[in-house]
């Protein structure tokens, strides 16, 4: 369990509330807005209506004591940067920010910003990638060159196990899981034999992933 500050409580402060309370985890809310911090009152441990781009409010909240603060503010930029320059100032563990431009995420890293979330691009990418082909079921950006995805199988892969197909050595992908009937599983070995209408989950480079899987 960790403790969490999460400053802005719109759309996607409150999904992040909402998912972090699912993991439970320990939030204190923070919004100048009353009517959104009333209706996170019941997902979050405390909540507090205030001025995160002042500097005595923040710092009577004790920055320093949360294993990581999340600068959620989505409609004004200038409290963002002012809110995570403060918190670096107050001794914030780990700043994790959210930026909409790729301008704001280079001054939030100057700022303060140990991470950035940009969500926008994140989840243009994300449905880009899944409305380019119906084999593509999942998928996780994680830099420019690589990526997690989740892949319907070929059909003449049916009946054969990974040790046959020795997709690593031939397309330098890695295949971390395969699901069945619905059901992931993670606990995989070279004999693991894949069956009619089975996805796999394989980390590798965009275009190998593609050819691999002719998409």
């Amino acid at each position: 369990m960790k403790s969490i500050l999460l400053i802005g409580l719109g759309r996607f402060g409150r999904h992040i509330a909402l998912k972090l309370n699912a993991l439970n985890h320990q939030v204190m809310a923070i919004d100048h807005n009353e009517e959104r911090v009333n209706a996170l009152l019941p997902f979050v441990t405390n909540a507090q209506i205030g001025d995160s781009t002042n500097e005595e409010f923040l710092a009577a909240l004790g920055v320093g004591n949360y294993d990581a603060c999340i600068v959620a503010i989505g409609d004004n930029f200038q409290n963002s940067l002012e809110t995570t320059y403060l918190l670096k100032e107050l001794g914030a563990r780990k700043i994790i920010a959210r930026a909409s431009k790729e301008m704001q995420e280079k001054f939030l890293l100057r700022n303060g910003a140990d991470e950035v979330v940009y969500p926008e691009k994140q989840l243009a990418a994300w449905t880009a990638i899944r409305c380019s082909s119906e084999h593509i079921l999942e998928y996780i950006e994680l830099d420019d060159e690589y990526a997690i995805f989740e892949v319907e199988i070929p059909s003449d892969w049916s009946g054969k196990s990974i040790l046959e197909l020795d997709i690593r050595k031939k397309h330098g992908i890695n295949i971390l899981g395969v699901r069945t009937n619905g059901k992931l599983n993670m606990n995989i070995t070279p004999n693991t034999v894949f069956g009619h209408g089975t996805s796999v989950l394989v980390l590798g480079q965009e275009k190998a992933v593609h050819k691999c899987f002719r998409i």
